[in-house]
């Protein structure tokens, strides 16, 4: 079985956030053997996909694990498992993701990039907690719960240096979330290109600090969208391998857009 690291959200190698992709030949084996293999692999999160029968709601099942659990959505591997199809002619078009989420489009696009279409993450308010500030570093000045698909708690912070600066108790930081924490500021200077930036901390499914997380971002874009007075933004993930992810809010829907990059190739033997 051939398996891939792709790095997604990125056009070169070496950046992004990487991804294990295996394309099954026929439906998915027990849980424990998926978890096995996202372990090994030992990313973010490893998808695995295999092909539905003609004429349904949708192409491919997907599937996507971190090295510790199953997740209900994922970004970056579902752009890598879209790059995947696409880069080996597997797939023509468009794809259409069956996924604990619901039916997830990939789009290809004439400059390489691969448009994403997710439902957008419901914001609500939420009391910024007692010792959150402690566990993350910074005080925050507002927090939003982003729903059960995201899992996450929103927070702003004062400006993008702080958000640079992080350097979080992440054993502490996992209790406030279903999955961990968004610290998001606006961007200092917007002729950079990018308008906010972000990082992602998500101890409770085995991750210290994703690189680049897609499902983030349908949180950040409505976020972003009300205050910034515009539906397509761009933004900066500022880990230390960064990425950009392209969004454009479209009510109950984000598009996510990004390049992705094939780094490894090899066959999973055991």
């Amino acid at each position: 079985m051939r398996i891939r690291i792709v790095d997604a959200f990125t056009d070169r190698p070496f950046a992004g956030n990487p991804a294990g992709v295996l394309l099954l030949d026929g439906g998915f084996p027990e849980d424990g053997r998926l978890q096995n293999v996202a372990m090994e692999v030992n990313h973010a999160e490893t998808a695995f996909a295999h092909r539905l029968p003609e004429g349904g709601e949708a192409d491919w099942a997907l599937r996507w694990f971190t090295p510790v659990a199953e997740v209900a959505m994922c970004g970056h591997a579902t752009l890598a498992t879209a790059h995947v199809l696409h880069s080996t002619g597997t797939h023509e078009g468009p794809v259409r993701f069956a996924t604990r989420s619901g039916v997830l489009v990939a789009t290809p696009r004439e400059d390489g990039s691969i448009t994403l279409d997710f439902p957008t993450a419901p914001l609500t308010r939420a009391e910024i907690p007692d010792g959150v500030a402690q566990a993350l570093g910074a005080e925050p000045l507002v927090a939003f719960d982003t729903g059960p698909n995201v899992g996450d708690l929103l927070l702003e912070l004062a400006d993008e240096k702080t958000v640079h600066a992080l350097t979080p108790d992440l054993r502490s930081l996992g209790a406030y979330s279903k999955r961990g924490i968004i610290a998001t500021a606006r961007a200092e200077d917007p002729a950079r290109g990018y308008d906010f930036v972000s990082r992602c901390f998500f101890p409770n499914v085995g991750i210290d600090e994703d690189p680049v997380t897609g499902s983030a971002h349908t949180a950040l874009a409505p976020f972003w969208s009300e205050r910034l007075g515009r539906a397509e933004l761009t933004g900066l993930q500022a880990s230390r391998r960064s990425g950009r992810v392209r969004t454009e809010l479209r009510d109950d829907r984000t598009l996510l857009t990004g390049r992705a990059v094939t780094v490894i190739e090899g066959e999973l033997i055991a």
